[in-house]
């Protein structure tokens, strides 16, 4: 793992993602996806999953993501499609996840899809089809793109990007990433110096985008290996709350959930400190807007970056004076 070599993955994304943009229409050609879906995959493969089943659901497809490393997994019915998600190809756990589910299934009535990014991976050759993620070789050893491209990918699936015009939305998700990237030098340090506090940062997001916060809390945890814990919006007046009484609490939040005024409620009379990225925050000590922040597609997409460039900027910083 590398810090300047994150950094520029990072810098790399909008290419990517137009790049993506101009495939996905064909990416699960030739693929059934009209039947019952089973997600499986580790760590930020897992987080886009949960959200992508979610969306599945509302939309009428029974969908599940289970995390590959669960000893109950589901059977699945014949005709069901299981995704299994690794951007390296190789996640142990989930190897493991599709033999046992090959295992359960006998007469090959359940179809299995590898979604990685390495071609010619031990997940490929273990799955009948094989979609590709498309995020090229990630240097800095973190998977950053191919998140962004997993959630991208599997929200092509016929059953969601029928809803909403998907590839116009990544390409705006391209332009809400560049944005970011070129405002950094007007926003980073600041909201370095607000969210990087002595007992750690936490990172909130309404359930529809309850990938964004994992994936936010595991930057800094991964890369600067900081403190960092994730929330949904909603839950975070049941389960987070008290933390702002005894500690020096910083929250990164995900705007655009209608259960911000509890939370706000509460940070306000304790006096933490809230920095809130892509929607309205009056009570926030600073909000955070880029370009298309009113579109729920790229939030989702593009709301990441603000975490991985705190934690790309921390990792180096720390990594100079090591």
């Amino acid at each position: 793992m590398d810090a300047e070599l994150f950094q520029a993955d990072l810098e790399a994304k909008p290419a990517r993602l137009r790049e993506l943009s101009a495939q996905l229409g064909h990416l699960w050609a030739g693929v059934d996806t009209d039947r019952p879906i089973l997600l499986l995959g580790m760590g930020s493969s897992h987080y886009a999953g949960g959200v992508v089943a979610a969306r599945l659901r509302a939309a009428g497809t029974p969908a599940v993501a289970e995390i590959a490393s669960n000893d109950l997994l589901p059977r699945p019915r014949p005709g069901t499609l299981v995704i299994a998600v690794s951007a390296s190809g190789g996640s142990t756990e989930t190897l493991d996840a599709v033999r046992r589910l090959r295992d359960a299934d006998p007469g090959g009535a359940v179809t299995f899809v590898a979604l990685t990014n390495r071609a010619g991976s031990e997940l490929e050759s273990s799955c009948d089809v094989a979609v590709p993620m498309l995020a090229g070789t990630e240097l800095g050893g973190v998977a950053c793109r191919s998140f962004q491209h997993t959630l991208a990918t599997l929200l092509a699936l016929p059953a969601l990007a029928g809803r909403t015009p998907w590839p116009e939305t990544v390409g705006k998700a391209a332009e809400a990433t560049e944005d970011l990237l070129a405002r950094r030098d007007t926003w980073l340090a600041t909201t370095a110096e607000l969210l990087l506090g002595p007992h750690g940062t936490h990172v909130a997001a309404p359930a529809r985008r309850l990938s964004s916060a994992q994936q936010s809390a595991l930057m800094l945890r991964e890369g600067p290996r900081l403190p960092a814990v994730a929330c949904e919006t909603g839950d975070w007046s049941h389960v987070d709350v008290y933390l702002t009484k005894t500690t020096d609490y910083r929250l990164l939040l995900c705007g655009g959930s209608r259960w911000e005024p509890e939370l706000f409620r509460w940070t306000k009379e304790r006096g933490s400190t809230v920095v809130a990225v892509g929607a309205p925050a009056p009570d926030a000590a600073y909000t955070l807007r880029y370009r298309h922040d009113e579109d729920d597609g790229v939030r989702l997409l593009t709301e990441t970056l603000v975490a991985e460039l705190l934690a790309a900027d921390a990792w180096r910083r720390s990594a100079a004076t090591a």
